[in-house]
């Protein structure tokens, strides 16, 4: 069973990997454009926020479906206690760029995206070791009601 867990862990891991890779590999070639004077700086910036918003619409529903399986193994009680932290970390992000605090840099979402994934994975990694403890308890207690009810062996 771990396996299994385990097997989902690195799947999702070499997918987050892929796509802080692809926008670290697309910043540096736009840098290095930038550097050698193929375009000014707003067409850097320009191409860098487009390839932002790709990068954002093709890991959108890897995002939800990772949400979805993290919710899943929630109690109503710990979703709803997840759900209120999200608006109560939406709204203070919604005011501080109210204030005109600038947005994020591509390379401090790609950081904090890569935090995400280390806490997913650790996640994924509490989900499976509890899988795997809950699937030995059952076991051992089907073999004990077997033995239990297994007729004596005749000498």
């Amino acid at each position: 069973m771990s396996n299994i867990g385990e097997g989902f862990k690195n799947i999702f891991l070499a997918g987050i990997g892929a796509m802080a890779m692809t926008g670290e590999k697309g910043k540096e070639l736009i840098d290095q454009l930038v550097t050698k004077g193929e375009m000014t700086m707003d067409q850097g910036r320009e191409i860098n926020s487009e390839l932002s918003r790709k990068v954002d619409e093709a890991t959108l529903p890897a995002r939800e479906n990772a949400l979805e399986a993290r919710m899943r193994f929630m109690t109503p009680k710990e979703r709803d206690e997840f759900a209120a932290a999200a608006v109560r970390i939406a709204k203070e992000l919604n005011a501080k760029e109210a204030e005109g605090t600038k947005a994020p840099t591509p390379a401090e979402v790609l950081d904090a995206a890569a935090e995400a994934a280390k806490d997913a994975a650790a996640a994924v990694e509490g989900v499976a070791q509890a899988s795997a403890e809950a699937v030995k308890a059952v076991v051992e207690q089907a073999e004990e009601a077997g033995a239990e009810t297994a007729e004596p062996a005749e000498a």
